[in-house]
């Protein structure tokens, strides 16, 4: 098993972008609130599988399971589109992630 990292889902994205570059709004800037706007609502999707159904069933049932997964690739996508809007760098976010784990590791 190999690990997934941002570079992949970034370039992924560059590929939906590209594909869909007639349709969607161009990756920029000005659309990084847009996107932000989506990913909520992916996120509310998320929160639905699971007030619906509960936390149990939401991770032990198959095909709710399947549904919470992909529910929450489709948060990721979102939150990728944002990092390519605003020209944020997998070296950007791992530095910015070690520096908060640090500070949270010295929080209580």
């Amino acid at each position: 098993m190999s690990d997934f990292s941002i570079n992949q889902m970034q370039e992924m994205q560059r590929s939906l972008q590209n594909k869909y570059k007639d349709k969607w709004e161009p990756i920029g800037p000005e659309a990084g609130k847009h996107k932000m706007l989506w990913m909520i609502g992916e996120i509310g999707e998320v929160i639905d599988i699971v007030k619906k159904h509960g936390d149990i069933k939401a991770s032990t049932d198959i095909d709710l399971r399947k549904e919470l997964v992909e529910e929450l690739a489709d948060v990721l996508m979102y939150y990728n589109d944002i990092m390519l809007c605003y020209n944020i760098t997998e070296q950007e976010l791992q530095q910015a992630y070690c520096e908060k784990f640090q500070k949270n590791m010295k929080r209580w």
